[in-house]
């Protein structure tokens, strides 16, 4: 019997290997771990962009100050003293940057429930906009005159980002012990949340398309490399201390601009097939 069980643990270890192979293949050849960073390059091209971020700067600058000095006073001492175990003389400079990382991700967390959500909701369609997407961005809010993308952006019609469920944050302590394992456990922990930050990316983009949830897996399974790709990308972006609200503005803008993309595609082989279609009838 331990033999079996040995072989089957192995068997599995090595299916999820190869799952694992796979999907790192399809991140990379997908190059949608870019998007990440044309977010920042477009961002910071436009200004206009700027206004939802500057919006709520006070008020996310005063929330993160207080979760990292909460997460300092009360979780810094007993992480430094488990990670004596594993970094050695090195556990204090460690543990501190790991809370850091934590009091980053805890603050987007919070920040994108409570302060911002509407901001990036604003920024997503700004950038459909800019993209000439209107005819998309029409089907979540009403479009009026204005001189920049974020100007036009008149009332929403539906409310698209979920407000806050436990889901997240118990996902994210549960993994969190991963980070005690050096390197290794640090580059899965990246991983798994990265696996569920890309599909969390297009939320709006999947309302503004008025899909079903089983539209939606369908979607996901077809591009579910390049998501996973995405959301290590963005994640990595956002456990920067100090500048992850920064960065979930600049990985919506991504995520918008990858939408974009997706949909000239769509236009493109759709247009494709009509052609196809108008010249088969023709022949007839």
């Amino acid at each position: 019997i331990q033999i079996s069980m040995a072989d089957k643990v192995k068997e599995v270890a090595v299916e999820e290997a190869d799952r694992l192979k796979t999907l790192t293949s399809d991140a990379a050849r997908s190059g949608a771990y870019l998007y990440p960073l044309r977010g920042i390059a477009y961002f910071l091209s436009h200004r206009s962009l700027w206004k939802p971020l500057t919006s709520k700067l006070v008020p996310t600058m005063t929330l993160g100050l207080g979760v990292t000095t909460f997460m300092f006073f009360f979780t810094y001492l007993p992480q430094a003293a488990v990670m004596t175990f594993t970094s050695g003389p090195l556990a204090a400079i460690s543990a501190g940057l790991l809370v850091l990382s934590e009091s980053s991700t805890i603050l987007t967390l919070l920040s994108k429930t409570f302060l911002i959500d509407d901001a990036l909701v604003d920024t997503f369609d700004g950038v459909l906009l800019s993209k000439n997407s209107t005819d998309l961005v029409s089907e979540g809010r009403q479009i009026q005159a204005g001189g920049d993308p974020i100007a036009k952006l008149g009332k929403l019609v539906k409310k698209p980002f979920a407000k806050f469920t436990p889901k997240a944050i118990i996902r994210y302590v549960i993994y969190l012990p991963l980070n005690f394992i050096p390197v290794v456990g640090t580059v899965v922990f990246i991983l798994l949340q990265g696996k569920r930050a890309g599909p969390a990316a297009h939320t709006r983009y999947y309302q503004l398309k008025r899909w079903n949830k089983a539209q939606q897996e369908k979607h996901i399974e077809h591009y579910r490399g390049a998501y996973t790709g995405f959301g290590v990308a963005a994640v990595l972006l956002e456990i920067v201390p100090l500048a992850s609200i920064l960065f979930a503005f600049t990985n919506t803008v991504g995520a918008a601009l990858w939408a974009a993309d997706i949909e000239k595609q769509h236009i493109t082989k759709e247009g494709t097939a009509s052609k196809l279609r108008e010249q088969a009838k023709s022949a007839e």
